[in-house]
């Protein structure tokens, strides 16, 4: 018997408002053991279907369900035992200023657990190591090159052994060598901890390495989906134009505006 996926939202519509709609009928299935990514032009929707997943935000339509509980049905303290199960990790990091490395760390472990001081120091360093960062624990935030914040981030991600990981756009801001070691940690990390990873991103090269599965939401539907190398080969436009970087095709430029001789017009009246 198969198991059970470990996301899945079934005809989700969500909006801020009644004058922004951000998600329209999206469906998704997340497989145990697989790294997804969910891509997109940036405003398409992918963040907010990441915090919908986490409980932050209710969909106002469809089924949400995420580690084998329906999210509508849980109050505040049923989401909170649901987070714990969870890892996220923010576009920057959103590291503690005021900590160093290990107390960064160690912040979940002793908000959220009952274990020895001994214990916790053992698994912080055992953290920090997965990351490659064991020698940095002592230092702040101030003095970690971008890189190395986000694999201190990483590693408070992964500090209570979250059975579903949640990256929002990690290679944001990350020169072409941290980038790729996020990218192989994300991976490595997930495979031989047993996770499951969403990785929301709009990154083609370093999602398609590391993914199973992918997603792409435009104008919060979902447009395309299937493996990289299927996406690689799409004849759908947007696929295309996404994947290759194109200028021309249905994603515009243009923000909508009227006729620019129209505005011109109408500056040289008012003038």
């Amino acid at each position: 018997m198969a198991a059970a996926p470990i996301v899945e939202i079934d005809r989700v519509s969500f909006g801020y408002d009644a004058a922004r709609p951000v998600l329209h009928g999206v469906s998704l299935r997340i497989e145990p053991g697989s790294v997804v990514g969910i891509m997109g032009q940036s405003g398409c929707g992918k963040t907010t279907l990441l915090r919908i997943i986490a409980g932050w935000l209710k969909a106002s339509a469809g089924t949400t369900r995420a580690l084998g509980q329906d999210l509508s049905g849980l109050d505040d303290r049923g989401i909170f035992a649901l987070r714990r199960k969870m890892g996220m990790l923010f576009q920057f990091g959103a590291l503690f200023t005021d900590m160093t490395v290990f107390d960064n760390v160690a912040f979940q472990m002793r908000e959220h657990t009952d274990l020895p001081a001994g214990l916790i120091e053992d698994l912080v360093l055992m953290k920090l190591e997965a990351v490659g960062l064991r020698g940095a624990a002592q230092l702040m935030p101030s003095e970690l090159s971008g890189g190395m914040a986000r694999r201190v981030a990483l590693a408070r991600a992964i500090a209570l052994d979250p059975q579903l990981m949640l990256y929002d756009e990690p290679f944001t801001g990350l020169d072409p060598i941290s980038l790729g070691v996020i990218a192989r940690l994300i991976r490595m990390l997930n495979d031989s901890l047993g996770q499951t990873s969403i990785v929301v991103s709009h990154d083609v090269e370093e999602c398609f390495r590391i993914v199973d599965y992918v997603y792409f939401v435009s104008g919060g539907k979902i447009v395309a989906e299937g493996r990289p190398e299927e996406m690689r080969r799409s004849g759908e436009a947007f696929v295309k134009q996404f994947v290759r970087g194109d200028t021309e095709g249905p994603i515009p430029f243009h923000y909508p505006a009227p006729a620019y001789a129209a505005d011109l017009a109408q500056v040289a009246a008012d003038g």
